[in-house]
């Protein structure tokens, strides 16, 4: 009798294991189970290696799992870029006296973006105590709970930021009201980078090839965008301020720059982003955010209607540009004879 067999008799024999044995007894006889369906389309060596049948096949199962989630997670990348940068162009206009008017609707807008962020990751979920799960533990190496706890803590650290500076705005002059509000605004800021950051370390800690060959570039490229798009709220909502300007700039230039790497950078793991339906959205949303919005913003930009084309499309662009990514990493997972062709070449993705 074989050894396959005997592995096979002896999983047979004890039905009382433990659920790992019992997994490694499915797993033997799902090999066992391929092994004889290659070998009988012809291929006598097909038992020495099934697992590798095809491109999109492991075991007869699907090589890598599709992400699931739901509209509200794009949304959530954005907006919680959005408010994390929010956060720490509020203590950057606190620490240099800049433009003291900014502060304030900045940390109201960190404040928003901390308040709906929980609620379409709840949305996504499915349940609340689902997110509360998520806080049960705090696990340095998983990008997933770190996300969780970073957003509770930047929750905190901007309530506490705005409670102080409201007070003060009001009249309020206690020592401990100054205290809180630059504690308050110094946690933000670390967490608010974080916040806008995590989110592009989580996509590009998985296996899904577009991502994980993106992931040294993906952090900067969420950063900026988060910077332009509160750059450019803030311009819409009449702060035409020469900072906003130069930040406006400074975002769309990056983000072109982003752009032309992304398109030039033709590694076949790059193909979702380059061929198809999904790289026409994903080159709309980088024309909008790089050159276009540079474009209005140079010949424009000295008119206020100028300004305003020009923060309207760096915003579309930037949330279109999320939503183009998660999309890329569906079409990423369905399509993995690249990931087999580097692990048999013995490369890591």
């Amino acid at each position: 009798m074989s050894t396959s067999a005997n592995n096979r008799a002896a999983a047979e024999a004890l039905p009382s294991v433990a659920p790992r044995k019992a997994s490694e007894a499915r797993l033997e006889e799902i090999k066992l189970a391929a092994g004889a369906a290659h070998a009988s389309n012809g291929n006598h060596l097909g038992h020495l290696n099934p697992q590798i049948q095809g491109r999109d096949s492991y075991y007869e199962l699907p090589a890598l799992k599709q992400p699931v989630w739901t509209w509200e997670v794009p949304l959530y990348f954005f907006l919680g870029g959005i408010s994390g940068v929010s956060a720490c162009m509020a203590f950057a206009a606190q620490i240099f006296h800049r433009d003291p008017d900014v502060i304030r609707p900045l940390l109201w807008m960190a404040l928003a973006g901390a308040a709906i962020c929980p609620a379409l990751l709840i949305a996504d979920l499915g349940r609340p105590s689902r997110f509360l799960y998520m806080l049960r533990v705090f696990k340095v190496q998983s990008p997933m709970s770190m996300g969780a706890w970073i957003l509770v803590a930047f929750a905190g650290s901007v309530f506490a930021a705005l409670l102080g500076h409201e007070l003060i705005l009001h009249g309020y002059t206690k020592p401990v009201l100054f205290v809180l509000r630059w504690i308050g605004e110094f946690s933000a800021t670390i967490t608010g980078m974080l916040l806008a950051t995590y989110t592009a370390v989580l996509i590009g800690a998985t296996a899904i090839p577009v991502w994980s060959e993106n992931r040294n570039l993906l952090p900067a490229h969420f950063l900026v965008s988060g910077l332009g798009g509160s750059a450019a709220i803030l311009e819409l909502a009449g702060f035409l301020i020469p900072p906003m300007q130069f930040l406006g700039y400074a975002a769309s230039g990056l983000e072109t720059i982003f752009g032309a790497f992304f398109e030039f950078n033709r590694l076949p793991s790059n193909a979702p982003i380059h061929h198809g339906k999904l790289a026409a959205a994903f080159r709309v949303a980088g024309l909008f955010n790089g050159p276009l919005a540079l474009l209005v913003r140079f010949f424009w930009g000295s008119v206020p209607a100028g300004r305003y084309a020009a923060a309207i499309c760096f915003l579309a662009g930037s949330l279109l540009s999320r939503y183009a990514w998660i999309w890329a990493g569906r079409v990423s997972a369905r399509d993995v004879g690249n990931q087999f062709a580097a692990q048999r070449a013995g490369e890591k993705i």
